[in-house]
């Protein structure tokens, strides 16, 4: 009896030494990142910057894997179903996390089907015109769009993202009516935007600084209630036009739910690591982000926060999902 009691003790240590072994060794082999939107927005920007880094750091590739479709739910799925082993993530952004509960009927629960890992990073908005719009300040732009309701235009990443929402909250209280174009991800309503098809759009400093500085477009305010150090020309919108404006995105890794709380915080280590040293923090810096990676508690917060947050406007402006 005692022989088969050290057995079965010898036994179990011996696979708590395995389970110790793998967990050491993540990752084992290429991680993925799903970015739930095409290719050129700010979410996408951001995460290959990180990706790269984290490959680095980890001697393993990290592909990321642009999944777009329904605002993000599509990606958001697909990460949601996956094996929780920390091998495929998601990078979320404030639509999929905290806005998309509150715009469609998921095949998966917001609350319960992923575990935040760690916000990345913030992304500040900025209110962009295509050159030829004659506004060069964004109280110009509040008078010729209330000079003419519903003939101003504006683009975004699609229904019910933080660009659109922050363009629903600028309507509301600049009382001004304007006409919204969705796009299946910020790229393409940045893309359309230069083109002229469209006369205005918010969208982050990240996917636009560079588009702003070639002077394909011009940056009328930032939506957040500081200046951007990329953009520190650019007056805020609470700055005399409208006060305490407010509205910002960001973005954050999730892993789908049950994945363990060791791999979670190997990863959320590293991305502090990674931001910390290096270039990574400079690069997104440049590009307009605010580099921040908090940890899953403070990350959650953030998520709830803003979806108590935007269910109300969403709620107010009566907004619907394309």
């Amino acid at each position: 009896m005692h022989r088969r009691a050290f057995t079965g003790l010898g036994l179990a240590i011996a696979a708590l030494a395995l389970a110790g072994a793998a967990h050491a060794q993540y990752p084992a082999k290429p991680v993925t990142i799903i970015v739930p939107f095409p290719p050129g927005g700010g979410t996408d920007t951001g995460t290959r910057l990180l990706a790269q880094k984290l490959s680095d750091r980890w001697g393993q590739p990290v592909v990321v894997e642009n999944k777009p479709g329904a605002a993000g739910a599509i990606g958001a799925e697909l990460v949601s179903r996956a094996k929780n082993d920390g091998y495929t993530l998601l990078m979320g952004n404030v639509g999929t996390q905290s806005v998309n509960p509150s715009l469609y009927k998921l095949n998966y629960n917001a609350d319960t089907s992923f575990a935040p890992v760690t916000l990345v990073a913030h992304l500040p908005l900025v209110m962009l015109v295509n050159p030829a719009v004659p506004a060069k300040t964004a109280k110009e732009m509040i008078a010729l769009a209330a000079a003419k309701p519903g003939a101003v235009t504006y683009s975004s990443s699609g229904s019910g993202g933080a660009p659109h929402l922050a363009a629903a909250m600028f309507e509301d209280e600049a009382k001004v009516q304007m006409i919204h174009v969705p796009y299946k991800g910020g790229g393409p309503a940045i893309a359309d935007l230069i083109a002229g098809h469209v006369q205005l759009s918010f969208a982050t400093v990240l996917e636009s600084s560079s588009n702003i500085q070639a002077g394909k477009l011009r940056a009328l305010a930032v939506t957040g209630l500081q200046r951007s150090p990329v953009l520190p020309d650019v007056p805020t919108l609470a700055e005399g036009t409208l006060p305490g404006f407010d509205a910002a995105s960001w973005i954050g890794l999730l892993a789908p739910a049950g994945t363990p709380k060791e791999t979670i915080d190997k990863i959320t280590a590293d991305v502090r690591y990674v931001l910390a040293n290096g270039d990574l923090k400079e690069k997104l810096v440049q590009q307009g982000a605010v580099p921040e990676a908090e940890g899953p508690v403070a990350f959650q917060k953030l998520i709830d926060r803003d979806r108590t947050r935007y269910a109300k406007v969403i709620k107010d402006k009566n907004i619907a999902a394309n």
